[in-house]
């Protein structure tokens, strides 16, 4: 499906006014990053901004879904760092939506994986289904020295980043769509941190 929505709803030049643009929200994770990130590393979180709603991925052990949507550069628990633009597209907003529910029936909270599967590989693969570019190699860097010598990361680094923010849930039903929201309210590490984050979970016709 998103081969085909991608086939469809092609990137467009960065330069056309009528397009979308798609943008990568960057947080720190850790005030270190201060001093790591001017040597190109740091341990970061990122979410996908399209049509006015930020899309991330998280951990919590239940096998649903764990991608969730926020007000755009305002991720709770998260120091915002930086906005990058990726590209623009020409995807009207439910088809951005069909194609992140599609997101959420492959990546559930259960596999949140801090080197092989945490937020920064969610958008990187948003983002090269909805513009054909993958996001900056250094927001993930960290995961990839991980992948090529995990014993030299602190122990500290080899377990999910947010598995300490386990949400409570209240089903919530959506009627204006084929949706079910789910609301977390999770832990504070900053006054931010009180919003909620809406959980996506992918109806059965999104189920393979």
């Amino acid at each position: 499906m998103g081969c085909l929505l991608s086939s469809l709803w092609s990137s467009v030049s960065d330069d056309d006014p009528q397009a979308t643009a798609v943008v990568l929200n960057v947080y720190d994770l850790t005030p270190l990053n201060k001093y790591m990130y001017c040597c190109g590393v740091g341990i970061f979180h990122s979410g996908i901004e399209v049509h006015g709603l930020e899309y991330g991925f998280g951990a919590h052990e239940y096998p649903t879904s764990g991608v969730f949507e926020v007000e755009p550069r305002t991720c709770p628990g998260f120091i915002y760092r930086r906005s990058i633009t990726l590209g623009r597209i020409n995807m009207p907003p439910h088809q951005v939506r069909i194609l992140i529910e599609e997101m959420a029936s492959e990546y559930h909270g259960d596999t949140y994986h801090l080197i092989s599967k945490n937020c920064n590989h969610f958008t990187d693969d948003a983002s090269l289904r909805l513009t054909g570019r993958s996001i900056p190699a250094w927001v993930n860097r960290l995961a990839w020295l991980g992948a090529t010598c995990n014993c030299l990361l602190p122990e500290c680094l080899q377990v999910p980043a947010v598995k300490q923010q386990v949400p409570e849930y209240h089903g919530i039903s959506d009627g204006s769509e084929s949706l079910s929201v789910i609301v977390s309210n999770e832990p504070a590490e900053s006054d931010d941190a009180d919003q909620d984050k809406h959980l996506l979970i992918p109806t059965a016709t999104t189920h393979r």
